[in-house]
């Protein structure tokens, strides 16, 4: 039986530190390196599934206005996102590495076939042992440590909602609940002895 998530790690997203060595162990693959970075980089900066980074192609990539039409898998609703200027460099290198097959899917395996969604999936894990993190990695994290990100930094809770493409709210309000600024006037620095025995 497959064990329970809680089991294999104490939480389901990543600190910002944290993706940031995961791309740079991505960076490091031997092969595929700007291929498998390119992917961990879109799937955070979107908080893609694994399907819909699966499904992702050239077509919802428009580098003139460096937007990305973002189609969600579950009844998701669809969105437009900018493009930062390092995915538009990753995916345009990304894109001339491919050559003329550069025309469907953005993510393709060494046979030019659309990469599988465990192929995605052993990426991100491989790229975590590589990182050092302490507990397995795995794609849906990407998408997790998009809303943490999202609501830390104080983005309103509907934006994030329609930005990760949630039908329901409470999906969303997962992550404010995380937001660890909710909590900073609690006690004072000097009140070391907040809890006294």
């Amino acid at each position: 039986m497959r064990r329970k998530n809680s089991e294999l790690r104490s939480r389901e997203y990543l600190f910002p530190e944290e993706v940031k060595a995961l791309l740079e162990a991505a960076k490091q693959s031997p092969r595929h390196s700007n291929r498998n970075y390119t992917l961990i980089l879109v799937g955070y900066q979107h908080g893609l599934r694994v399907r819909e980074a699966h499904n992702l192609r050239w077509s919802q990539i428009d580098f003139s206005s460096k937007k990305i039409h973002v189609n969600r898998i579950k009844r998701g609703q669809p969105s437009i996102h900018p493009l930062i200027s390092v995915e538009i460099t990753a995916l345009y290198q990304l894109k001339l590495e491919m050559g003329e097959t550069a025309t469907g899917r953005v993510f393709l395996s060494e046979r030019n076939q659309p990469l599988s969604i465990r192929s995605m999936q052993y990426i991100v894990e491989k790229a975590g042992k590589k990182a050092g993190l302490s507990f397995p990695t795995h794609f849906h994290m990407l998408r997790h440590s998009c809303g943490f990100y999202l609501a830390n930094k104080g983005i309103d809770t509907r934006a994030i909602q329609d930005y990760l493409g949630h039908t329901n709210i409470m999906h969303t309000v997962g992550y404010t609940k995380l937001v660890s600024s909710r909590f900073d006037n609690f006690f004072e620095e000097k009140s070391v002895t907040a809890f006294p025995n």
